[in-house]
Parts: structure tokens; C-alpha cells; sequence
């Protein structure tokens, strides 16, 4: 068997997608995501342009040489561009491999470790009583676990609460907008919050928490010990990571579980967090981690140190790289916990898929390989528009983290 073709199709049912698929001579297609969110096309040019011509008629089943000729190959290694197309190449590899051999991708990987994906969902609202009222929906729906966001008073727009009724998504069509941002305001409202949530909730309900990079690892060693009480599931990207360093301030501070890496793109992004075990879940996706071959090397380094998956899981990762995540999940020893961010109805409809939500879990199907689709037809009615995630300034207009 043979990589006879492949094509990057970009597609924006309510956002922007890049999906690659790899064709064979024997008429054997797989999937893999490439999206990086507000950075798509480069990722579909980098592929386009300098990958596909390396990867045609190459065996698919060797995924771990093309992984390393992806890899070490192209000399200038890493990045969130280079790993999101190495990846949408491994993952797709792995769907032809489930499908040559009619067997989920999840017995390729050691075979069931679980009955089904213990998941997180996301309540917000504009302010606590309101933020509650959406975990209690989520519970109702049948979630286990919740993370909980509000608005904060005193600031106009707050991450995680949409800024209309319906779903929060975070990439806005046309340039980056500007949000303000005051770390003495949230400091001060968030332990008020999980306080109320605790006392509507009571402690079986798990509950998490993000604070999305906007902490010095002081400040977030003080929230994670005042969080202590109402004991967080975790404390998600409480600081920068570029220093990772910086997270021993918050372990020595604090026992509430530290959750870190979404935006992280290797196993060195995390090397330091792991071995000293500074973090307690990696959340590194599989589309921006290089894919199975690499994400399954970090999940085992990881399992030294005690330190448990929790992948990234927001709407902006295709449908592909959720069924991906979820045979992942299925397999590995040391999984901890999934988010799931529901796609909209239109890119479900563009991405037909066999996973599925039940009593607080999903499971990936039993169908041969990733058992997820792409209607072509239907994804090139939906044309590419530019959209960015927002940036953030402090009240003094200083540009911060977002």
C-alpha cells in the first residue's frame, strides 16, 4: 500500500477548519486536522507546499519513520505551525491504518483501558447566580464534571462568557478585538464564586477552573490556595509557561491540581513541569502535539511522574481531532479527563462522526479507524473568513496575556 494523493480542504462552518486527506492506492482514505486557530492558512500552505510532495508514495503503516522524516527532516523542528500539519499527517495515517486492518484506532493503541471518556463541559455566565444557573443545566444534561467562569465585576467582557445568548466561542470574524483585563478584580471574585458553587453543588460535582495565562505564578499560588476549600478538580494555565520554572512558586503554594499545556506544541514544553511534577495533567491537544505517535511518547513520559492527560478540547479543534482524542483517551493508562466543547450543528453536519455523549462520558464508536467523515460537498459551501481570538489590555492599556 501506497500514499497515492492528498488534498487540504478548508472549510468555516461557523469557524475555520483545515482537514487533511490522505488517499491510497488501494483506495484507503484518512483524516487529520490541521487547525490552528487564526493561523489556519498557514498551515494549509505548509502542507500543501512542502508536505504533501514528501509523503506520496511512502508505506502509511510506517507512521513512526514519516513522523521522524516530518520531524527531524525538515531541520527548523517545533512550532505550533510545523506540529498542527505534522500532526493532521500522523492522525490521518492512523485512520488508514484502523480502517487497512477494520479496527478502531483505539486497539492500535493498546486496546480499551476504559468503558467510556470521562468529560468536562463549560458553564459561564455574566455573573455568578447566572454562571450557576449553567452548571445546573450541565448537570441536568448529565455532566460530571463543569468548568465554572463569570463575568467580573468591574470589567466589561470576561473570557469564557459569550458576549450574546448561545454558545461562547472565543474566535470573532475579522481583526483581533480588544478586552480589558485586571488580575486585583479576579483575584478578588473568583474564590466568592466556587464558595456559591460548592454551597448550591455540594461536593460531588466535579468542577474546574481557567485561568488562561493572566497570573505572575505569586498571584496564582495565592488563588490556588484560597481555592483549596472548595476542592478544584484543577486550576487550569494559572501562569505563562514559556518559564516553566515558574510553576515550582505555585506547587510549593498551593495543593489544588495544577492542569497546563494547551497551547504547548511538545513534549519540551512540558519536560520540566512533568519531571519535576510541577503540573498534574498535560493538556497538550493531539493536532498541536504532532499527533498519536508523539502525543502517546508524552502520555507515557508523563505517567512517570504521576501526571495525567486532560487534552484541550474547544471548538477550535475540528470533529477530527476529537474522535482522535477520544480513542486516545480510551487506550491510555493514565488519562485523566476530556474537555468538550460541543461543535455547532453546521460543522457536525460537515464532519459526520460515531462518538457520542452519555452519563457524563463520551465514547469513539467501534467502527474501523477514527470513525469520522467529511462531507467535501458540503465543507466548500463554507468559504474561509478571516477570525482571530481577541486581545487583552490591562486597565492602564497595557497588552497582557489573553
Amino acid at each position: 500500500m501506497k500514499i497515492a494523493k492528498a488534498s487540504v480542504i478548508v472549510t468555516s462552518p461557523g469557524r475555520n477548519y483545515v482537514t487533511l486527506k490522505v488517499e491510497t492506492d488501494e483506495g484507503i482514505c484518512g483524516l487529520g486536522d490541521g487547525t490552528l486557530n487564526g493561523r489556519e492558512l498557514a498551515v494549509a500552505s505548509y502542507l500543501t507546499d512542502h508536505v504533501i510532495p514528501c509523503i506520496l508514495d511512502r508505506d502509511p503503516f510506517q507512521t513512526e519513520d514519516i513522523w521522524q522524516y516530518l520531524y527531524r527532516g525538515a531541520y527548523w523542528r517545533r512550532g505550533p505551525v510545523t506540529m498542527s500539519a505534522i500532526a493532521a499527517v500522523d492522525v490521518a495515517l492512523w485512520d488508514i491504518k484502523g480502517k487497512a486492518l477494520n479496527t478502531p484506532v483505539y486497539n492500535l493503541l493498546g486496546g480499551k483501558s476504559r468503558d467510556g471518556v470521562l468529560v468536562y463541559g463549560h458553564a459561564g455566565g455574566k455573573d455568578v447566580e447566572q454562571a450557576l444557573e449553567d452548571v445546573a443545566r450541565h448537570k441536568e444534561m448529565g455532566f460530571k464534571a463543569v468548568r465554572v467562569q463569570s463575568g467580573i465585576p468591574g470589567l466589561a467582557a470576561t473570557y469564557g462568557i459569550p458576549n450574546a445568548s448561545g454558545r461562547y466561542e472565543p474566535a470573532e470574524r475579522g481583526l483581533p478585538p480588544e478586552y480589558e483585563w485586571s488580575s486585583e478584580l479576579y483575584l478578588r471574585h473568583v474564590p466568592k464564586l466556587f464558595a456559591r458553587a460548592r454551597e448550591v453543588f455540594g461536593d460531588e460535582l466535579h468542577l474546574l477552573h481557567d485561568c488562561h495565562h493572566r497570573l505572575t505564578p505569586i498571584e496564582a499560588a495565592r488563588l490556588g490556595k484560597e481555592l483549596e476549600p472548595f476542592h478544584l478538580f484543577w486550576m487550569e494555565d494559572p501562569t505563562p509557561a514559556e518559564l516553566q520554572e515558574s510553576f515550582k512558586i505555585v506547587r510549593e503554594h498551593t495543593t489544588t491540581p495544577i492542569a497546563a499545556g494547551e497551547v504547548f506544541n511538545s513534549i519540551w514544553d512540558a519536560h520540566d513541569l512533568i519531571r519535576n511534577q510541577w503540573i498534574d495533567y498535560l493538556r497538550m491537544s493531539l493536532v498541536h502535539g504532532g499527533g498519536f505517535t508523539a502525543m502517546k511518547k508524552a502520555a507515557d513520559f508523563a505517567a512517570l511522574y504521576h501526571v495525567r492527560t486532560g487534552f484541550h478540547g474547544a471548538t477550535d479543534l475540528s470533529p477530527v481531532t476529537m474522535a482522535a482524542a477520544l480513542h486516545f483517551d480510551t487506550a491510555i493508562h493514565n488519562f485523566g479527563i476530556q474537555e468538550l466543547m460541543p461543535h455547532s450543528e453546521e460543522t457536525d453536519r460537515v464532519f459526520p462522526h460515531q462518538y457520542a455523549f452519555r452519563d457524563g462520558m463520551m465514547v469513539p464508536g467501534d467502527g474501523p479507524g477514527l470513525g469520522v467523515d467529511l462531507d467535501e460537498k458540503l465543507a466548500a459551501r463554507y468559504e474561509y473568513q478571516r477570525a482571530y481570538l481577541p486581545i487583552n489590555r490591562k486597565l492602564d492599556g497595557t497588552l497582557t496575556d489573553w
